[in-house]
């Protein structure tokens, strides 16, 4: 399973009245698995930020303007992409501009070119509803360190996003658990595979005490208890 952690960086925040892409960060995982094979890329955006956006990334026009224009790089950055899933925070950001930079060429949209895409902040939003969900509260609530991040940077918060969306999802294919080292008494934590897991069958003497119970429950119910009604249906 090929994945690519994408983010960038803007001359601002609507594409539609001018804004442009200044910087392209990707992070390549193969099986959940960093492998260093990057992509990054400053633009030249052939206009100035506005002074918002300046300070969240701090790079000026001076600094952009012997940089490749998106179009001398929009061939590598699709082929790069190219049948992955394309994991972003706050997707409709990136990829309304994407699309927008795509349309100016006349190629097809971005999610054309690519396996799907998933929005990480939808999925944080899910499992901590009611809380910050920004990169930065996900990466303090996951203990992934950001003490080097004082501006934003493409390439920087793909690293980043990447490492929280293992943590964010590991429990998809695997369980953690605190088990003790022999002999050491300090406490380690290691993941398991779920293929790994023995499940072992109750004996006749757990059955019976299981069925005893369920009994007592049923008779204090005045009928089924709720746990029978559930293994019924």
């Amino acid at each position: 399973m090929r994945q690519i952690v994408l983010d960038t960086e803007t001359t601002g925040l609507n594409p539609r009245s001018g804004d442009r892409i200044i910087e392209i960060g990707c992070v390549e995982m193969i099986n959940r698995r960093l492998t260093g094979n990057n992509f990054h890329q400053y633009l030249n955006p052939e206009r100035d930020s506005d002074p918002g956006a300046l300070a969240v990334h701090g790079l000026t026009t001076e600094f952009l303007s012997d940089k490749p224009k998106f179009a001398e790089i929009a061939a590598e950055l699709c082929e790069f992409v190219r049948d992955a899933e394309i994991i972003i925070h706050n997707a409709s950001f990136d990829v309304g501009f994407l699309d927008a930079e795509l349309e100016k060429l006349g190629l097809p949209k971005f999610a054309q070119n690519v396996e799907k895409i998933t929005d990480t902040l939808m999925q944080a939003k899910e499992l901590h509803p009611g809380k910050r969900n920004s990169l930065d509260a996900l990466c303090e609530r996951y203990g992934v360190s950001n003490a080097h991040r004082t501006l934003h940077g493409a390439l920087l918060d793909s690293e980043l996003l990447a490492e929280v969306y293992l943590a964010m999802t590991r429990g998809q294919d695997s369980l953690s658990m605190d088990l003790h080292m022999d002999g050491s008494g300090d406490a380690g934590s290691q993941s398991v595979a779920l293929a790994e897991i023995i499940v072992q069958q109750p004996s006749p003497d757990e059955m019976a005490a299981h069925e005893a119970l369920l009994q007592a429950l049923d008779k204090e119910a005045k009928g089924a208890s709720l746990w029978r009604q559930m293994t019924l249906n």
